[in-house]
């Protein structure tokens, strides 16, 4: 421990909710690319899309460094598959109903879960923040 007990500044709150604003937008565009290319290049383009969304679920725990940074981007993420998995009432629709739809819908939910849980990134200092030390 380094014993000088300074925290690193943060953000200004502005600053951090357009950090969670970008990442939901971030979240709508790879949900939407990943709908289309899921769909068109089926088995690596079912892995291209899950393992796009996990490195901006990843990406957005490592940029804000809080549980917030995941579910920002998720909430975008599952809007626009959302959006685009319930059809038009003329009957058209992005996704055909098949094996690689199901695997993409839960396969995007079960990444933004394993990301907004995993531990607290490390505190520069060596501080762990626990409370017990």
């Amino acid at each position: 421990m380094s014993g000088s007990g300074v925290r690193p500044a943060r953000p200004p709150m502005a600053a951090r909710v357009a950090a969670y604003i970008g990442l939901a937008l971030l979240g709508v565009a790879v949900g939407a690319a990943g709908s289309l290319v899921q769909a068109a290049w089926f088995p690596l383009g079912l892995l291209l899309a899950l393992l796009g969304a996990a490195a901006l679920f990843y990406g957005g725990l490592r940029a804000t460094g809080t549980q917030l940074g995941v579910v920002a981007p998720a909430a975008g993420w599952v809007a626009a598959v959302l959006l685009l998995s319930a059809g038009r009432p003329e009957g058209d629709g992005v996704f055909a109903g098949g094996l690689g739809e199901i695997v993409f819908l839960l396969g995007g939910t079960v990444l933004a879960v394993m990301c907004a849980t995993m531990t607290r990134l490390p505190q520069p200092g060596g501080s762990s923040g626990r409370l017990g030390k």
